[in-house]
């Protein structure tokens, strides 16, 4: 999850259209609130490397990630979980020295773990269908960044679960972000042009 601004409404910008604050200053972050946050996520693939980006955002900015993000995606195979799952040691001290990416040993550690137990939870349905069931009924209507949770039941439940499952790097809040970024809720602010986009809520 981008980092959150202060206590603020939604923002209008200079392309007329209206925003959540954290949107409107950045360009980049800016492009990816239009045409990514919040969009649903239902490939493994897709979901894995929304995980691990959301993993090693933790204690970060996103914007940081997000300028890393195509980095990182050389750096982890494009996040193709059979492949992450094979790295070894040579790979670990690879990562390491590369400039690209967060070269945090204990995340690119859990990345690697967490390929292999997103392969081991297809006996279960996938790791699609597992994360999605955690969809919480309903979804938050804030008006402004305040009124944003950063953790749900829901996102607790799902952060045991997985945690069940030999996932790790997956707290709450973590997983919260992870549930905003990929359309399980909708926390676009009330007048954003982007509340109801997603397709899975209402826009009110």
């Amino acid at each position: 999850m981008p980092a959150r601004a202060e206590a603020a409404g939604p923002v209008t910008c200079d392309d007329g259209l209206v925003r959540t604050p954290w949107a409107a200053s950045d360009a980049l972050l800016r492009e990816y609130y239009d045409t990514e946050w919040g969009m649903p996520v239902r490939d493994e693939r897709g979901l894995f490397e929304r995980l691990a980006l959301e993993s090693f955002q933790s204690g970060l900015s996103w914007i940081t990630i997000l300028r890393k993000r195509d980095a990182f995606r050389a750096a982890f195979s494009n996040f193709v979980p059979e492949a992450v799952a094979e790295f070894d040691d040579d790979d670990v001290t690879r990562l390491l020295a590369d400039p690209g990416i967060i070269r945090n040993r204990a995340k690119i550690l859990a990345t690697i773990k967490n390929a292999s137990a997103t392969i081991a939870l297809r006996l279960e349905g996938g790791l699609v269908d597992f994360i999605w069931s955690y969809q919480p009924k309903k979804t938050p209507i804030p008006m402004t960044v305040a009124e944003v949770p950063t953790t749900s039941d829901e996102s607790i439940a799902l952060s045991k679960a997985l945690r069940e499952k030999g996932f790790t790097f997956v707290g709450p809040t973590t997983m919260y972000a992870l549930m905003e970024a990929t359309g399980m809720v909708d926390t676009h602010l009330v007048g954003s042009h982007r509340r109801g986009s997603s397709g899975v809520w209402p826009r009110d």
